[in-house]
């Protein structure tokens, strides 16, 4: 359980520090939203929108993982099913 509070914890970080830099930098190539698409630092912006992904994809992978101990709770033994 230690295991899966670490990893969901510097994931999460990771995630939300990879989008907020992600809308800063984006936030800067198009000049607060006010340059022309000429004026865009095409560079710049892609970095941007790749840091807003990879940090979607680590929250959206991380909150996929689980340890050893962890089991879903419908396979459980001890349960009686009702479904059905």
């Amino acid at each position: 359980m230690r295991l899966y509070k670490t990893v969901t914890v510097f994931a999460t970080l990771l995630a939300m520090t990879g989008v907020i830099l992600g809308f800063i930098v984006l936030d800067t190539a198009t000049n607060n939203a006010s340059a022309a698409l000429s004026e865009v630092n095409l560079l710049l912006a892609l970095l941007g929108l790749g840091l807003i992904v990879a940090g979607a994809a680590i929250y959206a992978f991380s909150t996929r993982f689980q340890t050893a101990e962890m089991g879903k709770s419908k396979d459980d033994t001890d349960e009686e099913s009702d479904n059905g």
